[in-house]
């Protein structure tokens, strides 16, 4: 397998006619700007009058077992062409899989992106906003801005930064075509033990710059508030602006802003278990759309495992090593069909966050972390971080944040969230998010970008 970080850097376009067409690009984004500030008789949003005034809201599709994701349908181009990519919350930057050619992808050559002379040069502010570990600096400004990211499950993507339209619908039916910045990824690795998704790529939702929530927020299309809401039976939705956050009932507690963090992480936490503490205190917390999985540290894992194999006690299940699923695992004495047939066993945990008679409570029930496996089997949705190389990490991951809306909201640094019914699209929206086959099963790790 190819080590990303040794190969030569790979230059998409020639770079003598770079320069023209980015002038071009230029030229032509003022002018639509322009036009767009002077009629919105054609669906599209006077930027100036109607700032941040609407959301655009996706249909999402996915599981978190035996998939391991969730992922949205999202055009990009002129002529749009339809990606399906990955939501990860706990990263910033989009990327698809790129024909220029390509390295390791799982897409065929008629379904990557096909740049068309629209690399963007070392020199864009967006360029040196991307903070990655593991990028190279540029030689010259004028050279194309390459990118290499890393992810906590040891997966990369190497590729190059380019712009292009991303044709939006917006929640209050008005029309908009803005040019975002995203990562044409030529060269993506996967060296862990599980096949790579089938899905195209990334749709970065982080905190940073290059983000696109915050990239929409810049141009004035949206408010820098993520909103996503993940179902039980496969579907959800996920939201870019404010319009579909309550105006009531949700519980809210502060981003952490010491030190500066590009990932969702939250103030200190108790660790609860059936409403009791567990001595587990002062714990900070990601919110990772990313990761499939929710991660306690050492101590956290093992005060829970601990609780709960004691009320397993005299329960019909016992442990089983059979099933290599998950690392902890249970079986019945008949095969069980859902985590309704064994929930009674199992007590709800809790993330205090705050004081403690004031603090914001973050409630787990069993369903929101047990997983039923194919051999009919009950598992832990909460692994051992620590184990795999996140040292003192706590990452809240999608089993987590099934049948509850969150709300990411950058404009007041701050997290969300209320028990939703992510069955149903708001606002009579259609899901035509599509399926992915559940033979390319994919228990992804976890989204967070490595080096955190």
């Amino acid at each position: 397998m190819m080590n990303p970080k040794s190969q030569t850097r790979r230059k998409l376009f020639p770079g003598v006619f770079f320069f023209f067409f980015y002038v071009l690009l230029l030229l032509l984004l003022c002018f639509q700007l322009s036009e767009a500030t002077k009629d919105s008789s054609k669906g599209q949003v006077k930027l100036q009058n109607h700032r941040l005034g609407s959301s655009v809201v996706f249909p999402v599709s996915g599981n978190v077992y035996p998939l391991g994701y969730y992922y949205v349908l999202l055009n990009i181009g002129n002529p749009p062409k339809l990606f399906d990519l990955d939501i990860d919350t706990g990263s910033d930057l989009t990327w698809v899989q790129c024909d220029a050619p390509c390295n390791g992808c799982t897409k065929p050559r008629d379904s990557q992106y096909k740049p068309n002379h629209n690399t963007l040069p070392c020199s864009h502010l967006l360029c040196s906003g991307l903070d990655l570990p593991q990028s190279k600096p540029c030689d010259d400004p004028e050279d194309q801005c390459d990118y290499e990211i890393g992810y906590s499950d040891h997966a990369s993507s190497v590729g190059a930064l380019v712009s292009d339209e991303f044709p939006l619908r917006l929640e209050n039916g008005s029309t908009m075509h803005p040019h975002l910045t995203f990562g044409c990824g030529y060269d993506q690795q996967n060296p862990g033990p599980h096949p790579p998704p089938p899905t195209a790529g990334i749709l970065g939702l982080g905190r940073g710059k290059v983000s696109i929530s915050s990239q929409l927020s810049s141009l004035g299309v949206t408010k820098n508030v993520i909103v996503h809401c993940l179902s039980h039976n496969g579907k959800g939705f996920l939201s870019i602006g404010d319009e579909l956050v309550p105006s009531s009932g949700v519980t809210w507690t502060s981003l952490a802003l010491k030190p500066p963090s590009k990932n969702y992480k939250t103030g200190p936490a108790e660790l609860l278990f059936n409403d009791k503490t567990t001595g587990v205190k002062g714990i900070n917390f990601i919110f990772d759309s990313g990761s499939s999985y929710t991660y306690f540290n050492a101590e956290a894992y093992q005060a829970v495992l601990d609780l709960i194999r004691k009320d397993l006690k005299g329960k019909p299940l016992t442990d089983t090593k059979e099933d290599k699923s998950l690392p902890v695992c249970w079986k019945d004495k008949k095969r069980l069909k859902s985590v309704h047939d064994v929930k009674n066993y199992f007590k709800t945990i809790t993330l205090r966050f705050g004081s403690q008679k004031n603090g914001q409570l973050f409630q787990i029930p069993p369903e929101s972390y047990l997983i039923i496996t194919e051999k009919g089997n009950v598992c832990l949705g909460i692994l051992n971080g620590t184990e795999i190389g996140l040292e003192n990490y706590n990452i809240i991951g999608d089993v987590s944040f099934q049948g509850i809306m969150v709300i990411y909201d950058n404009e007041k640094q701050r997290i969300g969230w209320i028990p939703s019914d992510c069955d149903k699209l708001p606002n009579g929206y259609e899901d035509d998010g599509g399926d992915l086959s559940e033979e390319e099963a994919y228990p992804r790790g976890f989204g967070l970008i490595g080096e955190l």
